[in-house]
């Protein structure tokens, strides 16, 4: 099996060493110069040297990497102009491929829990400030030293009005929890569900082992997260990738520098990552980038400038791919300076000049050589896939998913016992201990608490007309506190419905 994979041609060939995989990359260039194809290029590469691959699809067109390309006249002109066919023995293939999709409609299902997302990564998909965030951390603490497990957004609710609700009690240990910080966590809850988000979280969760796999052939699989729908919402989209990177790093064992990756992770879209990112999980990233790769994992950051990429975790993206920058406007020409300076220069390359010149298909490229020491930049024309160019029908994408791997795994929805129902359980237990002394009274009032027996031996289970209404009664009035006491738990003190079923 071949050590490199190759990106293009130019003077020379230029390959990425599968033992520097793991060392990322950047995948680089303006609106249609050709980052997609580069993108399907490297990732069907990748799966052929057996390395899983995961990537999202936030246009729709990478999904025709599961079928056989041919019949495309500028791909065959391309493999011509490159002799694919006699050094690389190129073919036309499709390549194994799994389907995912957080609303379960192009794919499989993904799902994770909110435990496994965890505070910092919830309340940056939350938006939230320091002191929600504060509030937040709580609510987690409080779960933990209860073993309420937060699986879904309805139990996270439930467990935030409670923490509201005994604030008094729990200030001494944590310190003060705001009603209207609980209020603000809730009403963007409210929104995320709107957004259609609440079916990313439950059971049963992404087993990371399941993207992790190789076909018959040794081939690694593509895992595709259908992003058209999930790209409007950045937050989501972006939060969900970083969630998966993070699981990746905590999950994996210690590997170092092996002969290929055990799997390679496209962020396209990467600036979504970055926007509005606070400190703090700016340097979580930067850590999760510079460790990551002693599990074997390779990240290749896809965007269109630079810039839009911090200059901590630029600094460690080894093997790059710049395509054409057009510098239109000051920032776009800071975004060339850049770009150019960051490669080892070619002295035969006026690099800035050439960025701004490139043609589509074409690209700057610099990859590390095996001992880890980046190679001067070269102009290549970047190498097609042999798989299809462009989407699937739907008929091709249900073929695929139903020769999945995973089919039917992730299909069905459990709700198990959580802190929804644990809370809900307590608060029907407060109902009848508050409802048991009024029925009580009510019984010797009507005589059922005289002490006389019926007639007869033994005691008697009927009722009499009036302790029947007294136990109607009763009841009437424990499920009526039972409402109250669940609304308060539920949250309706903010004006949110119970949301106990799916």
């Amino acid at each position: 099996m071949t050590s490199t994979i190759l990106v293009g041609k130019g003077q020379v060939p230029v390959a990425i060493s599968l033992r520097m995989a793991n060392r990322h990359g950047l995948v680089a260039g303006a609106t249609g110069t050709g980052k997609t194809v580069t993108l399907q290029r490297l990732a069907e590469q990748f799966s052929r040297a057996g390395v899983p691959v995961f990537m999202a699809d936030v246009k729709g067109d990478l999904a025709g990497i599961s079928q056989p390309g041919g019949g495309n006249k500028k791909v065959a002109e391309r493999v011509a102009e490159l002799d694919l066919e006699q050094t690389e023995g190129f073919d036309y293939a499709a390549n194994p491929v799994m389907f995912w999709d957080i609303q379960g409609k192009l794919g499989h299902p993904v799902r994770t829990t909110i435990s496994e997302l965890g505070p910092m990564l919830l309340g940056r998909l939350l938006e939230l400030n320091d002191v929600q965030e504060g509030v937040l951390n709580i609510v987690f603490q409080v779960a933990d030293e209860n073993g309420w497990l937060l699986l879904d957004l309805k139990d996270l609710r439930a467990l935030l009005t409670h923490v509201a609700e005994q604030a008094e009690t729990l200030q001494t240990r944590y310190g003060n929890v705001s009603k209207a910080s609980v209020g603000a966590i809730l009403r963007r809850l409210l929104a995320l569900e709107q957004q259609g988000a609440q079916v990313l979280f439950g059971e049963p969760s992404l087993t990371l082992a399941d993207m992790m796999q190789t076909d018959e052939h040794g081939h690694g699989y593509v895992n595709i997260l259908a992003a058209e729908t999930l790209i409007h919402t950045p937050a989501l989209y972006s939060t969900f990738l970083l969630w998966l990177l993070a699981e990746l790093f905590e999950t994996l064992p210690e590997v170092g520098d092996a002969d290929k990756p055990k799997m390679v992770f496209f962020f396209d879209e990467a600036h979504l990552l970055f926007n509005d990112a606070p400190k703090v999980l700016l340097n979580k990233i930067e850590q999760v980038v510079r460790l990551i790769r002693s599990k074997g994992v390779g990240v290749y950051f896809v965007t269109q400038s630079p810039l839009d990429v911090p200059d901590t975790v630029l600094g460690q993206l080894g093997n790059r791919v710049q395509h054409a920058l057009r510098a239109f406007t000051p920032r776009d020409q800071k975004a060339v300076r850049v770009a150019a300076e960051t490669f080892r220069q070619n002295p035969d390359l006026d690099t800035a000049t050439v960025i701004t010149a490139l043609g589509v298909g074409e690209a700057l490229v610099s990859t590390l050589d095996e001992q880890g020491i980046p190679g001067i930049v070269q102009r290549v024309t970047v190498a097609p896939p042999g798989s299809r160019l462009g989407p699937v029908d739907d008929s091709e994408r249900r073929a695929v998913m139903d020769q999945s791997l995973v089919k039917g795994v992730y299909d069905v929805t459990i709700d198990r016992v959580s802190a929804y129902e644990l809370l809900e359980q307590r608060a029907g237990a407060a109902a009848t201990a508050a409802a048991t002394p009024a029925a009580a009274g009510w019984g010797d009032l009507f005589g059922s608490g005289s002490g006389t027996k019926p007639k007869g031996s033994g005691s008697s289970s009927r009722q009499s007309p009036l302790e029947a209404f007294a136990s109607s009664a009763a009841r009437s009035l424990g499920t009526q506190i039972g409402r109250q006491l669940m609304r308060g738990v539920m949250g309706s003190l903010f004006g949110t419905k119970p949301s106990g079923k799916r």
